[in-house]
């Protein structure tokens, strides 16, 4: 009688010792060749036979123990991709990663196109390189959506299937066997294989040994991700992220128990712990110290227990007598940075269900910089065994990463106290500059009006209040190109300020709160520093000249009343907190600036300063402008005040240049005007050569003016000077020397000559009315000119005498002669 099928089968079942001996018998590689249809020299058979007598927790160790080694998760993906790719005859596997950028959700290719006979470097596919799926688009993005694994047997027979990958590589695909990677309810990647070479789709059993050694990437991958976005992500506390990690891998971690002791990482004492030492009253610390001289203080012991219902347990301040650490061994360990294992322990229940310690392993956590920052300690392995290699080399892995999370988390929470301290530093800013009541009073005097404080009146009440107290735009002549300061207190030149946007029309235009207009030009007054030249009256003067050369210079046709608001906001804002010296100083000196912004520093200061005035609700004038009006007036802001680096006047003149004599191309000025409103980009550079134009436009001012500007500009060089001399122990440049005094006419030609005549040149060529700014410029030259040669006639004299006396009256006329 013949056996059947289902008699063999039984008999194998009943008996697995002889089928495995008869299984490594017969198996060979002809023997598999003709099982699975393919060419002998297609088997690889050592794989299949290592995979075959290898456990799975023996494959785990391998891939711990690797990636320990490596910390390359690709490499490890990739031999068990290249493994899976073999056993269910696929002809390609690939990962695909998932990450969020900019809150959307997408799968990117991470390895692509493992083959048999790929290697690594071939299938890693660089950033520039990758392949990216939304979502909703294809299989990838629905698995990944969906979080469940698919069996395609017709790609094409799927909605979701989308064929713009095949497109772009030149390749078909057939069938498609995928699976997500989660960690919890989180997607971490999706793998997928394409393709069987030796049927026409993948099996049900193909589809489960696919699944089976998917489980063993997933570790790696959940490792990967436990770094990535658990330690990276969420680093705001120490003990959260120990628990994270550890609670996530704790399916693989193959004990009943385990507890983290975190140690102080305090190296120094504070004096009034040091006093009570000091003066006999206690005595001096002799107890263990870490490796790098710390006092072996725990300070927190989380206790994670895993047999029966899972439990955690938090204690703070924990005695030396808690069961954790009265065995002494976390300290031993923290001490020696040993890893200690000790196989067969007998303890007294530690708790109401008569838990107790038989075996233990304890290791230190160590972080980055080789500092113990705790110790873990496993208790009882779950087969009753003693810990072994295998256990220590998977579990140090696991302290390995809480090591770089610790450096990680405090690193983030220096970071944070690095913007705490920031935080008071404005505050303490925003105290001394902001306006205060008080102050506020010489201007909106609410009081004196109406016997209430700001906060009690009405809008149409500050109104009547300015219009009797603003001294209006013909007192101080604010239109004209020739202002001049020397007659204004600093308080009028803010009454000035608030005067210019009534006049431009944007304080009822935009509802700016008329206290907040007050407040912020109050606060832009006080946040100018009394320093020589680049003080308030040389902010007022920008934003002056800006406010001029839009409405005398007619400008502001080219702009909406928006920006018009937003232009004369910068002028007044663009040098607040000057330091009364250069970038370049800041640079040489090593001033923090110099370190925050690797270019146009102090413009990137007054920006910062800018916006740190407008944040606050009380001085925000652009508080009751919609979203896209905000963030476009901000926008004018970061040009305008960037653009008076004279670093960047060169770039942008050319620009500027050809708008200018694009200009004149046109007959209709009509026309001109319209096209020259829409052109953002043409607006900006013009905006840009405005910034400069003001800036520098104590050049164009009547010569009783700038000759007294210039002096304190000067003055203000010759100060930075002697700071390079003293400070830096270097010999400043001519312009900054004070004993170089009697060269500055010819200075002052030489910047006419090749910075500020091109700009009001052109200025006057753009637009006639701004011509009183050029033709100022072209007097004071001469002004400047025929002080030079004065200079040079009596150095020519002094240099033909001899003796001492000459170079004293040298000096003399240096100092005193030229600008009495």
């Amino acid at each position: 009688m013949s056996a059947t099928k289902e008699d063999v089968e039984k008999f194998l079942d009943g008996n697995p010792a002889f089928a495995q001996g008869y299984f490594n018998k017969k198996l060979t590689p002809g023997a598999l060749s003709v099982m699975a249809g393919i060419p002998e020299s297609k088997v690889d058979f050592g794989m299949l036979q290592e995979l075959s007598q290898i456990e799975e927790g023996q494959i785990l160790f391998d891939l711990i123990k690797e990636m320990q080694e490596n910390v390359n998760m690709e490499k490890v993906v990739f031999k068990i991709l290249k493994r899976i790719v073999a056993l269910i005859q696929a002809d390609r596997c690939s990962l695909f990663m998932y990450r969020e950028r900019n809150g959307i959700a997408e799968l990117a290719t991470r390895l692509f196109n493992i083959t048999t006979e790929s290697e690594l470097d071939d299938c890693v596919v660089h950033p520039d390189h990758e392949i990216v799926f939304p979502l909703d688009l294809g299989v990838v993005g629905n698995v990944a959506q969906t979080k469940k694994h698919i069996n395609l047997k017709d790609a094409n027979e799927s909605s979701h299937f989308s064929s713009f990958v095949d497109d772009l590589t030149e390749y078909k695909t057939r069938n498609i066997l995928a699976s997500p990677i989660m960690n919890g309810e989180d997607v971490v990647a999706v793998i997928m294989a394409l393709n069987k070479t030796t049927g026409p789709h993948f099996t049900t059993e193909d589809e489960d040994l696919f699944l089976k050694y998917l489980r063993i990437a997933s570790l790696n991958l959940k490792i990967y991700h436990l770094l990535s976005a658990l330690i990276f992500r969420g680093r705001n506390n120490i003990e959260r992220q120990f628990h994270k990690a550890l609670y996530t891998v704790r399916a693989y971690l193959n004990c009943d128990r385990y507890s983290v002791g975190l140690l102080d990482m305090t190296k120094e004492k504070e004096f009034f712990d040091i006093w009570p030492v000091l003066m006999g009253d206690q005595p001096p610390y002799a107890g263990p110290v870490t490796p790098d001289g710390r006092e072996v203080i725990f300070y927190k012991v989380i206790d994670y227990i895993l047999h029966g219902k899972e439990d955690i347990k938090v204690i703070a301040t924990p005695t030396l007598e808690h069961w954790v650490l009265c065995t002494g061994l976390p300290t031993y360990v923290a001490e020696t940075a040993f890893t200690l294992c000790l196989p067969m322990m007998q303890s007294e229940p530690l708790d109401d269900s008569g838990w107790t310690i038989k075996n233990v392993l304890s290791m230190p956590i160590v972080n980055m910089m080789e500092e113990i920052v705790g110790v873990a300690t496993f208790y009882n392995r779950k087969d009753g065994k003693p810990f072994d290699q295998q256990d220590e080399e998977l579990m140090e892995a696991m302290t390995n990463f809480l090591g770089w999370s610790h450096l990680n988390t405090d690193t983030n929470d220096r970071m944070k106290m690095m913007e705490n301290r920031k935080d008071i530093a404005q505050d303490m800013v925003l105290y001394h500059v902001k306006c205060r009541d008080d102050e506020i009073q010489t201007i909106l005097k609410t009081r004196q009006y109406f016997n209430r404080e700001p906060c009690d009146c009405e809008e149409d009440e500050f109104l009547q209040i300015l219009k009797k107290e603003l001294p209006g735009p013909k007192k101080f002549e604010i239109y004209e190109f020739g202002f001049s300061d020397f007659d204004c207190t600093e308080l009028e030149l803010v009454m000035c300020g608030i005067q210019m946007y009534y006049e431009v029309g944007v304080v009822k235009k935009f509802q700016v709160p008329q206290e907040v207009l007050v407040r912020f030009l109050f606060s832009i007054s006080k946040g100018y520093r009394k320093i020589t030249y680049h003080n308030w009256r040389h902010g007022f003067n920008v934003g002056q000249t800006m406010f001029t050369l839009l409405t005398t210079g007619n400008l502001k046709r080219y702009y909406t009343d928006l920006e018009v608001m937003a232009m004369i906001t910068s002028a007044f804002l663009h040098d607040i907190d000057h330091r009364g010296t250069n970038n370049l100083y800041q640079v040489k000196s090593g001033n923090p600036l110099a370190k925050l912004h690797g270019s146009s520093v102090l413009e990137r200061h007054h920006l910062e300063f800018s916006k740190f005035l407008l944040a606050d609700e009380s001085l925000n004038i652009y508080q009751n402008l919609n979203r896209r009006q905000n963030e476009h007036a901000i926008h004018l802001l970061d040009i305008a005040i960037i653009a008076t680096d004279l670093q960047l006047y060169f770039k942008k003149r050319t620009m500027f240049q050809k708008i200018v004599d694009l200009s004149k191309t046109y007959e209709d000025e009509k026309k001109w005007v319209d096209w020259m409103s829409l052109e953002t980009t043409r607006k900006e550079i013009v905006l840009a050569m405005m910034m400069t134009a003001c800036d520098l436009s104590a050049i164009t001012k009547p010569w009783e003016v700038q000759s007294k500007v210039a002096l304190f500009e000067a003055a203000e060089f010759w100060e930075q000077g002697d700071l390079e001399r003293e400070v830096l122990e270097k010999q400043p440049i001519t312009m900054m020397d004070r004993n170089c005094a009697g060269q500055l006419p010819k200075l002052q030609c030489g910047f006419i000559d090749f910075v500020c005549t091109f700009i009001y040149k052109e200025f006057s060529r753009f637009h006639p009315a701004i011509q009183p700014m050029y033709d100022g410029l072209l007097n004071n030259r001469k002004e400047w000119k025929a002080k030079q040669e004065e200079y040079e006639a009596k150095q020519a004299i002094l240099e033909a005498q001899s003796g001492q006396s000459g170079g004293y009256i040298a000096s003399q006329l240096r100092t005193n002669s030229y600008f009495q």
